[in-house]
């Protein structure tokens, strides 16, 4: 994984939408630590309906539902959990997590173990 050391977590600009994040984004949790970088935004964009973010961080990939964004901006992501927390992308989510989140953390699963 690699951060762009350039991009300060105070010098986000603009707020932007789902639709332009890019992959290799900077991402950080709320105290303004880096927890890694965006491997794929998660999104239906015929619905307009944004799932999440797959985010390679130094304990691998993790997965950040759409409740758990804080700010998507031009030069970086804020999210409301370090990488510790964040859950692992499963085929199989645990049951006491929000449809939505579980949803999330199966189509993460998906797009990680299809040929590339």
């Amino acid at each position: 994984m690699t951060q762009n050391s350039e991009t300060a977590p105070e010098d986000l600009g603009a707020p932007v939408s789902y639709l332009v994040l890019t992959d290799g984004m900077p991402v950080y949790d709320r105290s303004g630590d880096p927890v890694g970088t965006i491997e794929h935004v998660l999104a239906d964009e015929r619905e307009d309906v944004f799932h999440g973010l797959l985010i390679a961080t130094p304990v691998g990939p993790r997965f950040a539902g759409g409740d758990q964004v804080d700010g998507l901006f031009e030069r970086a992501v804020i999210v409301t959990e370090p990488a510790v927390r964040l859950a692992e992308p499963s085929a199989d989510a645990p049951a006491d997590l929000a449809e939505s989140h579980a949803t999330g953390l199966r189509r993460a699963w998906d797009w990680l173990i299809q040929p590339k």
